[in-house]
């Protein structure tokens, strides 16, 4: 990631959970910024500032010296956040999200950021935890993470230059640039199509009794099994259409395995097996030596 200027100013994070507490202690840490935190459940907030991550409780007064505004909530709350804190808001300021859709949050916060002079850039840090909560924060989440932003054409290299520094005070070491579009794309697959299988996966009335028959397999699978059924439907619903057409191959490869299996073919089991193996050695870019078919 390219050397850039740090962060400065007055920053205010809307949402306090995982995410929100975790940018607040990294930015903290990081960079000389005024931290601002707002959240629905007063506790939460007071726990933040015991805890040092966030230097104010957001008033009118402070929202109107924001220089930038951290959505870190569900697409949704963070649509309709905007929409209450952006009349108050000082001309000028940048708004950015943490949402892991893309397509539907910058098409209803890009208007309201419009009609009232703010910028907006959609945003997207690679990293996560199983469970929820400020309890969970953690000023290190982002370190080494790839960043995610998906600008518009006509955005300025002064906003630019400090969504890269916020990426920066994250931790993040990877900036991706890329449309709404493709965003969702390729989270359909990477992200949103794991969990779904996760969740499938430990349904198997054989989860329950696992203890002593698991090893690591069982655990990379069912991991991610545990997350918030509220956040991950709305974004499964938010990019249901890119969602679906990866399930759709993934049943149809799960079938064809199905079928191998049922007529004991194992030269077509050992074709589907070969050729995932030779799929994951060329995405993660290690070298592929292909067998002499006899």
């Amino acid at each position: 990631m390219q050397q850039e200027q740090t962060m400065q100013g007055t920053v205010v994070i809307a949402g306090l959970g995982l995410m929100g507490g975790s940018v607040a202690m990294a930015l903290q840490k990081a960079s000389p910024v005024r931290v601002v935190g707002l959240d629905k459940d007063p506790a939460v907030v007071m726990q933040a500032l015991k805890r040092h991550a966030v230097d104010e409780v957001c008033n009118e007064e402070l929202l109107r010296e924001a220089d930038m505004l951290i959505l870190a909530l569900p697409p949704r709350a963070a649509v309709a956040v905007l929409g209450e804190l952006a009349p108050k808001m000082k001309k000028g300021a940048l708004v950015t999200d943490l949402c892991g859709v893309k397509r539907y949050i910058v098409q209803e916060c890009t208007p309201i950021c419009n009609q009232y002079g703010l910028t907006f850039v959609g945003a997207h840090p690679m990293a996560g935890k199983e469970k929820n909560g400020f309890a969970q924060a953690d000023a290190a989440l982002f370190h080494g993470a790839s960043f995610i932003i998906t600008p518009d054409d006509d955005v300025s290299e002064e906003t630019m230059k400090a969504m890269r520094a916020f990426a920066k005070a994250l931790g993040c070491t990877r900036l991706t640039v890329t449309t709404p579009e493709e965003h969702d794309r390729m989270i359909a697959f990477t992200s949103q199509l794991p969990h779904v299988l996760a969740g499938a996966y430990v349904q198997s009335p054989c989860s329950a009794r696992h203890e002593g028959f698991s090893a690591g397999s069982y655990r990379d699978v069912s991991r991610v099994a545990t997350v918030d059924e509220m956040l991950w439907s709305e974004l499964f619903a938010q990019n249901s259409d890119l969602l679906e057409n990866e399930l759709e191959q993934l049943i149809a490869r799960l079938e064809e395995f199905r079928k191998a299996i049922e007529d004991k073919d194992e030269a077509h089991m050992k074709r589907m097996i070969k050729e995932g193996r030779l799929c994951k050695l060329r995405a993660d870019g290690k070298p592929v030596v292909q067998d002499i078919e006899e």
